[in-house]
């Protein structure tokens, strides 16, 4: 494979849940051994919290379960539909935005919804709303915690999909 397959989680401020989903994936894919194989990163559909860190909370969620928490925010652009192979949305009204930015059919086709990659879910048809990962930003710590775990239920399906595409790739 000449270049990296690039994967871009996308939430609304990039600072609670696309943060979370980009260690976690990254995470497994450095357990997987395809670290040097995939780039992930992360962005929000809006740019208001662009440049900033991410949430406290999300920071105190991610260095309990041992996951990097180094992120800075910003906002997605349609121009990186041409550079990504996947955009994942992390709920419903992402997934809608992105298809809306998408610069072609081909390119709205990369946008899929995180949940739909949980392999414990029936995912099968066109996903419902039921599958975005709830935003714990006005909540507490217990959101955040919540987030995290529908996250890492979903990343091991990813982690077998963006496998197989590398594969196929190669």
């Amino acid at each position: 494979m000449t270049s990296p397959y690039r994967v871009c989680f996308v939430c609304t401020g990039n600072i609670c849940r696309s943060p979370i989903a980009e260690s976690v994936f990254r995470a497994r894919l450095t357990e997987a051994g395809l670290d040097g194989l995939v780039e992930v990163d992360s962005a929000g559909t809006d740019g208001w919290h662009e440049g900033d860190g991410a949430d406290p909370r999300t920071v105190a969620v991610l260095d309990a379960h041992g996951y990097d928490s180094d992120h800075t925010a910003r906002q997605f652009h349609a121009s990186w539909f041409a550079r990504l192979d996947l955009v994942i949305a992390l709920d419903d009204g992402h997934l809608r935005e992105l298809r809306r930015l998408a610069p072609t059919p081909g390119d709205a086709a990369k946008v899929r919804l995180l949940r739909s990659y949980d392999l414990s879910l029936d995912t099968s048809g066109e996903p419902s709303g039921d599958l975005g990962v709830p935003d714990p930003y006005y909540g507490g710590r217990a959101g955040f915690e919540e987030c995290l775990e529908l996250v890492e239920a979903a990343c091991d399906g990813l982690l077998a999909a963006v496998r197989n595409a590398t594969e196929r790739a190669a």
